[in-house]
């Protein structure tokens, strides 16, 4: 029987317990999920492609059902290369939903073969982002509830430099 692979994509600039929520509800889904860490030269990133890698692979603490890797180019030809054709997609609020419904039909319109499967975070992680979560540790904020200690603490670390 086919193992039944899905890819969930993001830049994980760090990541966050909503994108831990998504991977491991993903899980209960499909056998395997590739993390995949987009590099994008035009976003302004806190954490390097591999700082990120790190920080995810230490954080899954080596589970053996997911992979995490880096992707250049079109996600729907990536998505293909690791035998799978399922993108996973976290939505936080309605809002989420205009970026993403359009990113799914540009893929569509890309390639049939490629679905995008949405899923809802759960409720304690509908306001989190990256985004917020660098803010307020730029601001010497707590993120502990936010991000997982080790997560933290790499942010602590780029922040007091």
């Amino acid at each position: 029987m086919p193992r039944k692979i899905a890819v969930y994509p993001g830049s994980f600039d760090p990541i966050t317990y909503g994108h831990l929520d998504i991977i491991n509800r993903a899980l209960r889904i499909f056998d395997n999920i590739v993390v995949a860490v987009a590099c994008n030269s035009s976003k302004n990133s806190l954490f390097e492609t591999e700082e990120r890698i790190d920080l995810i692979r230490q954080v899954l603490g080596g589970n053996e059902r997911v992979k995490v890797d880096t992707f250049d180019g079109l996600l729907v030809d990536y998505v293909l290369s690791q035998g799978s054709t399922v993108i996973i997609r976290g939505l936080r609020a309605v809002s989420d939903f205009e970026y993403e419904f359009q990113l799914a039909q540009i893929n569509r319109g890309i390639t049939l073969e490629v679905e995008t499967m949405f899923m809802m975070t759960s409720v304690p992680y509908s306001y989190l982002s990256s985004s917020v979560v660098k803010e307020i540790s730029s601001l010497k904020g707590p993120v502990d509830t936010l991000v997982p200690p080790l997560v933290r603490r790499a942010l602590e670390k780029k922040f007091s430099s």
